[in-house]
């Protein structure tokens, strides 16, 4: 396929960042619930503190990200991406040192500090390397072949931590996470697109480096030589109707997905006794799916759908799996409900690519980093109501026995992401007009 060989070694780092970045997933709620709480099933303290580090990590993503992304367009995104890819080494390290409760608080304000430069920061420097590398023509399948290698990273993180003990995992996805940073510093190749192929003194005489033909073709946003300020990014979100809808689109699914990360987990701890290795298998399951869905239904269908249409589709499947887990009434549901992420995977490729075509090469680092700061937004505002809410809910104090109206709020949150996207219109998510 052309976008792998456009984009092998990106997709190699990235196929190893999520597989150092995903391989606590299985068991780090073992390893909270048995530094905090040993011997119980339920505690709102554990529930409480993940809750605290997914808003403080959006919170320093929505003033960092479009920042970073910023810089790349100046710097280039190699020079940026070394950033996220050497702060994930710290906690992983400190959780692969120790695990009780002094060496689990450390692991908690080392990664709840880092992952404000990692989480967010990889994805959109990611992006727009995959947008200087790849034609328009073919960006959407580009992005679906992208975010289905960081399944793939996850699917394989989630094998290993099925096998291995707690301490392994721990061990393997430090030592991961370096082999991540030195592939990266070795292999990867800086782009020659975007404002980082201007020099500094290039800068300082032409307030745009003169691009090629086909560059002058694209719309351009006006150039930001600083960072990027609030009012800023309102502006270019409100520049025109498709950048209002994407970023509304955006907010919702990112505050039903976060909703669902911060409750699913200990909701299946509760009612289920889930341990490690049924977390691992309902992960592979999602990881599995979700990389099958990336790599090859998205490139298929993108073709004779469109973004616009693929988009609906995928939001209606996410809406369903989270109403599907809410009710969930045995055990082998929530493996049931997982299966439907073969499409609701496909939400992010779509936004990002609908995004992309609306900019030119020297922003793409800006728009793509706006977008995962409006989800960044998202994940702040999400443990918010969702934190409180759950620990509500998987209480004895709750009035009602329906431990998964957490995650029904969040399908609830999703549908109004589907019914924005249902009223774009297809002219919106066109490419523009070139004379």
């Amino acid at each position: 396929m052309e976008e792998v060989a456009e984009l092998g070694h990106l997709l190699v780092f990235a196929f190893l960042f999520c597989f150092a970045a995903f391989m606590v997933g299985p068991v780090i709620t073992d390893v909270t619930m048995g530094a905090l709480c040993p011997g119980r099933d339920e505690c709102s303290l554990a529930i409480y503190l993940t809750g605290i580090q997914q808003a403080v990590t959006g919170l320093g993503a929505l003033v960092l990200t479009p920042v970073v992304g910023n810089l790349s367009d100046r710097y280039g995104r190699k020079a940026l991406l070394a950033l996220p890819a050497t702060a994930s080494i710290v906690p992983l390290g400190i959780l692969a040192y120790g695990r009780t409760r002094g060496y689990f608080y450390a692991y908690y304000i080392t990664k709840t500090l880092t992952a404000t430069v990692c989480e967010g920061s990889m994805m959109c420097l990611s992006l727009a390397y995959v947008a200087d590398r790849v034609p328009e023509a073919r960006r959407a399948a580009a992005f679906g072949v992208f975010s289905g290698v960081c399944s793939a990273g996850f699917v394989a993180s989630t094998i290993a931590a099925r096998f291995l003990s707690v301490s392994s995992t721990c061990q393997v996805a430090a030592l991961a996470a370096v082999v991540t940073a030195v592939y990266m510093k070795a292999f990867l190749q800086e782009t020659d697109s975007g404002a980082s192929s201007c020099s500094y003194d290039e800068e300082v005489s032409q307030p745009l480096c003169i691009p090629s033909s086909s560059e002058e073709l694209s719309p351009k946003l006006p150039p930001l030589r600083k960072a990027p300020s609030l009012s800023e990014i309102a502006a270019l979100l409100t520049s025109s109707s498709a950048f209002s809808r994407a970023a509304v689109v955006t907010f919702f699914h990112g505050l039903g997905d976060a909703g669902q990360l911060n409750t699913l987990l200990y909701f299946l701890k509760a009612k289920f006794h889930y341990s490690k290795n049924q977390y691992a298998n309902l992960l592979l399951i999602i990881g599995i799916t979700g990389s099958f869905s990336q790599l090859t239904v998205m490139p298929l269908l993108v073709p004779k759908l469109g973004e616009q249409k693929l988009l609906i589709i995928a939001l209606t499947a996410s809406c369903g799996h989270a109403f599907l887990y809410s009710i969930a009434w045995s055990f082998w549901v929530p493996y049931l409900a997982a299966s439907c992420v073969i499409l609701s995977m496909l939400v992010t490729p779509c936004i990002r690519s609908i995004i992309s075509k609306k900019v030119g090469p020297f922003e793409q680092g800006m728009v793509q980093g706006c977008i995962t700061g409006i989800s960044s937004t998202a994940n702040v505002i999400s443990p918010l109501i969702f934190t409180p809410l759950t620990a509500w809910c998987l209480s004895e104090a709750t009035p009602f026995y329906l431990k998964g109206f957490s995650l029904a709020c969040a399908g609830f949150a999703t549908l109004v992401a589907l019914a924005t996207s249902i009223c774009m219109r297809p002219a919106e998510v066109q490419r523009p007009d070139r004379k």
